[in-house]
């Protein structure tokens, strides 16, 4: 779960509509002048460009961009968590070449998804379900970064052996996560998502998701601890703009044809609050450090706020790099670390087909069919082997910040999203960006994570507003489950010699499961949720499946959205064979260009039984 979603709500225009009239009377309709499928708007929460449509060429750039900084807070939190754990937070260098890379992998990925996958406009970035269990691994004993490494004065970047270091710990995260990620391209492509969601509610995902930041609590209390004034500046401004200043628009100039050169209001601290408190604290930063506010002796408290800690790093970084897998060397396989990121994998595919649904809506979409969900979790599985391969240390993931500007700026193009991944690839192949971003002070990167990691554990949580939080059955799961993930975890790493059972291998696989905070929370909370009896009122399956039935109005055809591009589509309706692929749409099966709304059609109907007739648990 990402949290800028959740800073700046779903509902709240970010910019003035261009070229477009508005009635002012309350349910009348919204009549669009560009040309497109969806010409008549029935309410102004209708998007003023359907996922079909085109918007001007310079509107197209100006959104891909917003898209671009909108997943950026998230996107670069990732490298710097992880850089901790492969014994890289004194190489800036190569913090800056991870930066690269997640850009660069994340907008293959993207243009991949809205090409061939789901085909709605859905960013791809990197997952925060897959760096708690990464964190879990690197923080094993047998992965312990060596003590020299902790120390800056002691390491020297490119000798041989602190490569070796950092490089042997990457590619086992590397070949850990390419063989996870064949899960997710199985389950995707075999069409196994359909029978695994009906097993996975929101006391699965509740605690999954909320556990994901709780879990990072340390790292952000290390990074914010180095100057808890520098921080709190941080995380001030990150709530001042996402919170307080959200609905202040800002006049910028704009041309249009009609209007010629003009201003345009655009709501900036919506938009990009976490980008601008970081930006701001920064400069706060190169201002105390130049004027030597900041003490410069490195064993005093507050020099982690400086921001000439990381060198020259910026003037070693090449302008133009290009990302490529096997970068960092041959990647091998861990076990028991593969069995840690299927756990996070599953959580995300879970996350991802919500946002397909939500994504479909707010771009003017129908609910994605069968075939379209399959194909998009195959590509998402696929997006993770060549993130794991290209050496990001993550996976891919559906962007819920992406969605969140799809319900601000009421723009669902799918051509913005297309040209958002060129930009993210273009970005990830110019060095000094990732370098200028690893530069970033340490306490500033720690008021960031105090708001980021907040908002993911309070994002999970707000997984159960679909269940009955008064019966003592769903209290008993959820609260079972996260505190049982937080005592385990802790007690297994503070006593490993414990955990002992004669096979080194299993040994590690249990090391590593039993440590990451969300794979006990959610195999507890799978598992008492589908094995105590409950209705499906009660465990809040039935209103999940309320938010996917009231996706259905859209005057588009799916085969519209989610037909294959360059004629793939037309050229497979004319083989029978395609009827047993679960990722081809086949004009032959109509149900296959249907959701799943027969099905929640039947479980509203179930709804609506009188208070004193009680369904089975599944």
């Amino acid at each position: 779960m990402d949290p800028v979603k959740e800073m700046n709500g779903l509902d709240n225009l970010a910019f003035e509509q261009p070229n477009e009239q508005v009635t002012d009377q309350p349910g009348e309709n919204v009549v669009k002048t560009h040309g497109g499928t969806c010409e008549v708007e029935e309410d102004r929460n209708k998007p003023t460009y359907c996922v079909t449509d085109v918007p001007p060429w310079y509107l197209c750039i100006f959104l891909a961009i917003q898209h671009y900084l909108t997943a950026f807070g998230g996107i670069i939190a990732i490298p710097l968590i992880l850089a901790e754990g492969l014994c890289l937070q004194h190489d800036s260098l190569t913090q800056s070449y991870l930066i690269n890379t997640i850009f660069f992998v994340a907008g293959l990925c993207t243009v991949l998804q809205v090409t061939f996958g789901v085909r709605l406009p859905i960013l791809q970035g990197g997952t925060f379900a897959l760096v708690t269990p990464a964190m879990a691994m690197l923080s094993s004993p047998e992965w312990k970064c060596p003590a020299w490494t902790q120390n800056a004065s002691l390491v020297n970047t490119s000798s041989p052996l602190f490569i070796e270091v950092w490089q042997t710990r990457m590619t086992t995260l590397q070949g850990s996560i390419m063989v996870a990620s064949l899960l997710q391209v199985l389950v995707g492509f075999s069409g196994l998502i359909g029978f695994l969601m009906r097993f996975i509610g929101p006391l699965t995902i509740a605690p999954t998701i909320s556990l994901i930041g709780l879990s990072l609590y340390d790292s952000a209390g290390v990074k914010a601890g180095s100057h808890w004034g520098i921080s709190a500046m941080t995380t001030v401004l990150i709530i001042l703009f996402s919170q307080y200043l959200r609905h202040i628009p800002i006049p910028v100039p704009a041309y249009s044809k009609d209007k010629k050169l003009h201003t345009s209001k655009i709501f900036i601290f919506q938009i990009m609050p976490i980008l601008l408190g970081i930006s701001v604290s920064w400069l706060v930063c190169y201002l105390l450090t130049i004027y030597d506010v900041l003490p410069f002796d490195p064993a005093e408290y507050g020099h982690l706020a400086r921001t000439d800690v990381k060198g020259d790093v910026v003037s070693r970084a090449p302008w133009f790099t290009l990302p490529y897998p096997g970068q960092w060397g041959m990647p091998t396989v861990s076990l028991a670390c593969v069995f840690g990121i299927m756990a996070g994998i599953i959580c995300s595919m879970a996350e991802s087909v919500g946002d397909y649904y939500a994504c479909a809506r707010l771009s003017g979409a129908p609910p994605p069919p069968k075939h379209a969900i399959n194909r998009g979790i195959g590509i998402e599985g696929i997006g993770c082997v060549l993130a794991g391969a290209f050496g990001t240390g993550n996976g891919t993931t559906s962007y819920s910040e992406n969605v969140a500007a799809l319900g601000i700026t009421k723009v669902g193009s799918r051509t913005v999203i297309l040209l958002s991944g060129v930009f993210m690839i273009l970005m990830g192949m110019l060095g000094k960006i990732g370098a200028i971003f690893s530069t970033i002070p340490t306490p500033v990167i720690g008021g960031m994570f105090l708001i980021m990691f907040g908002v993911i554990t309070a994002a999970g949580i707000s997984n159960l507003q679909s269940t009955d939080m008064n019966s003592s059955r769903n209290i008993f799961v959820f609260g079972f489950s996260m505190f049982s993930a937080l005592v385990i975890p802790n007690w297994i790493m503070k006593n490993p010699d414990y955990l002992v059972t004669g096979v080194t291998e299993l040994d590690q696989v249990l090391q590593i499961l039993l440590t990451t905070h969300m794979f006990v929370g959610g195999f507890l909370g799978f598992f008492l949720d589908n094995t105590i009896p409950g209705t499906k009122r009660e465990r809040g399956l039935l209103a999940f499946d309320k938010v996917h039935l009231e996706n259905s109005s859209s005057v588009l055809r799916a085969e519209d959205v989610y037909d294959l591009p360059f004629g793939i589509t037309s050229y497979l309706s004319s083989q029978s064979w395609v009827r047993y692929i679960p990722f081809c749409p086949w004009r032959g099966q109509k149900s296959q260009y249907e959701s799943n709304e027969n099905d929640m059609s039947q479980g509203q109907d179930r709804e609506r039984l009188p208070d004193n007739v009680t369904e089975c648990a599944l």
